[in-house]
């Protein structure tokens, strides 16, 4: 389900996957610049987004959950120019300036994952997040949740080590670590914190009990 309610169709997503295969997003590629209200401005290079300050641009956050309600969390290459090496929900990314959110989701679940599965938009949240003085994480994020219990072939361009762990387990670590900050990316603390407070029924829901 989409930001507006709608179904994905999910057959019509992986059609767009196979036309739009490019490959993983480069730093030249343009990415949708907004305001707060998620009204489009036009659009910037990946890595000028990323730049210094940053500059406020579309993008979204996925989890995904198996059938035992574990989630899906990985360790960003050591390659990465933000936050290597950081561990991180399930995938994320931007859309192209030309493309869906629907299709880029789906794009980037199979670029890093090898999966594709129906999601479910839970919120928007907007967020600043500086690493270094020469980049930073400026973005208006939407977040999906999803379950999938296919195999996991994970690319590693993008990901160092993955696992799955249990949301609780996952609560426990982030609340009592004192190194939370130098463990997880910024963005995954932020939305993990309301996604357990305001969408636990919706994260249960994906995995009923027998």
């Amino acid at each position: 389900m989409d930001e507006a309610g709608r179904v994905v169709d999910m057959d019509e997503l992986r059609q767009v996957n196979r036309l739009v295969d490019d490959g993983i997003m480069a730093d030249s590629d343009a990415l949708i610049l907004v305001d707060e209200a998620d009204r489009r401005l036009g659009s910037l290079s990946k890595e000028a987004c990323h730049e210094g300050r940053g500059v406020l641009h579309r993008a979204f956050s996925v989890l995904i959950f198996n059938g035992r309600g574990e989630l899906l969390v990985q360790q960003r290459a050591p390659s990465k120019r933000l936050w290597p090496l950081y561990w991180s929900n399930s995938c994320c990314s931007h859309p192209r300036s030309t493309e869906s959110m629907e299709a880029a989701t789906q794009r980037r679940l199979y670029e890093e994952l090898g999966i594709c599965c129906p999601l479910e938009f839970l919120f928007k949240f907007q967020y600043h997040a500086q690493f270094d003085e020469t980049g930073a994480e400026h973005e208006l994020c939407s977040v999906f949740i999803g379950r999938c219990d296919d195999p996991v072939e994970v690319n590693p361009q993008e990901i160092h080590d993955w696992r799955w762990m249990p949301p609780d387990a996952l609560e426990r670590e982030m609340c009592s670590s004192v190194d939370s900050r130098c463990r997880y990316t910024p963005w995954f603390v932020l939305e993990w914190t309301r996604i357990w407070r305001n969408y636990r029924p919706a994260v249960l829901a994906l995995s009923p009990p027998p």
